[in-house]
């Protein structure tokens, strides 16, 4: 890892740019509020580390009531359980003998659960696990409406769970019914009609599991734009939201119960960046570019000022349109940008400078950035 761009202690506007900056105030905010929603509902969290990548900062989740966290690559479960996270599920298939073995090697370490939706690859899992001489938690993945993995729920389910509860090297710890393409949907009402048809779906499934004795302990999704329906079906039981504690432009854009912006939690996640260059009144030109923020949801927001909008970026540059404000925006000024995606800009970065008010209160280090297979 390269040397982070700041100190403990130095004031923000002494941090080298770009640098990814944690708001902690807000951040500890949002963090309590989940920790607090998820008690009132009487449900379980298993926090999305994809979004976040940082050994600590899943330690300070677990701190507050969440059983573990999940991830997606088993790079990524590698990287936290060596940095001492004790209890990971990778909701993800994993095939491959090498990364099966790699998983089955982390399950010495830690609590390790995968999920699964093909029958060849259940084997293959059984059978590492068997020269192992360990037992690993395995979920069953339905397709509840992604349209990505997953078996169909009902009868392909339960055949799965078969096999799994079967095998003695495997345990079948329950169902992973995640709705992804749900979280993005703006419309408050039409958001809640999606992750019925899901909890209906599950339902289903877990009924079906029931009659044939296959008690199924852990019924897991969910994501920080559908957390509270999931949490109040009745049927799901640890919920894995990951982008709240940060939030993005993108997650801010969807709607509450009343038709407002999205406000449950706030924006704690910044990319500063330096204005490098005013060739001319209408523009500025910032010293963070792609390989700063992600773009997939959208060029990133300016945090502090409203009618200024990035307009495009390249490979170290974001060019900043200033034609309808009256900012006073000058070479060597820094700023924040609101990422419009969070878990892929993180991903850009090596570490976490973590602020209170205007001074540097610790540096985390992202240690599953770029941890991709």
């Amino acid at each position: 890892m390269i040397r982070p761009p700041a100190e403990i202690g130095m004031q923000l506007a002494d941090v080298d740019t770009p640098a990814l900056i944690v708001d902690l105030d807000a951040f500890e905010r949002n963090l309590a509020a989940m920790a607090n929603n998820i008690a009132a509902a009487g449900v379980r969290i298993r926090p999305h580390a994809k979004t976040h990548k940082c050994a600590v900062i899943a330690r300070r989740q677990m701190a507050l009531g969440a059983v573990g966290v999940c991830c997606q690559k088993v790079s990524e479960a590698q990287a936290l359980v060596q940095a001492g996270v004790p209890d990971v599920l990778v909701s993800n298939q994993v095939v491959g003998s090498r990364k099966i073995a790699h998983l089955m090697a982390l399950s010495r370490e830690a609590r390790v659960g995968v999920c699964v939706d093909d029958a060849g690859n259940t084997a293959e899992i059984g059978k590492a696990a068997a020269a192992q001489g360990i037992v690993i938690d395995v979920l069953v993945e339905i397709d509840v409406g992604a349209g990505r993995c997953g078996v169909p729920p009902g009868e392909e389910a339960l055949a799965l769970a078969r096999q799994v509860a079967s095998t003695d090297e495997l345990r079948f710890a329950g169902l992973q019914a995640y709705h992804g393409s749900a979280q993005h949907i703006r419309d408050y009402a039409e958001r809640g009609r999606a992750i019925d048809s899901a909890a209906s779906m599950t339902r289903a499934t877990v009924e079906s599991l029931a009659r044939e004795g296959i008690e199924c302990e852990t019924v897991a999704g969910a994501g920080t734009g559908t957390w509270q329906f999931e949490a109040a079906s009745g049927v799901y039981n640890e919920l894995q939201a990951g982008s709240y504690i940060f939030m993005d432009v993108d997650y801010a854009t969807n709607l509450d119960e009343s038709g407002a912006p999205f406000t449950d939690f706030e924006h704690s996640l910044f990319v500063y960046s330096t204005v490098m260059s005013r060739p001319v009144r209408e523009r500025a030109v910032l010293d963070a570019g792609l390989k700063a923020f992600a773009t997939d949801c959208g060029m990133p927001r300016m945090a502090d000022f409203e009618s200024v909008a990035v307009l495009k970026a390249s490979d170290e540059h974001g060019v900043v349109d200033l034609t309808a404000s009256n900012a006073s925006v000058g070479v060597g000024d820094k700023v924040r940008l609101v990422p419009g995606h969070c878990d892929p800009t993180v991903n850009l970065h090596d570490w976490y400078v973590c602020v209170r008010g205007d001074r540097v209160e610790a540096l985390w280090p992202i240690v599953a950035r770029g941890c991709v297979w």
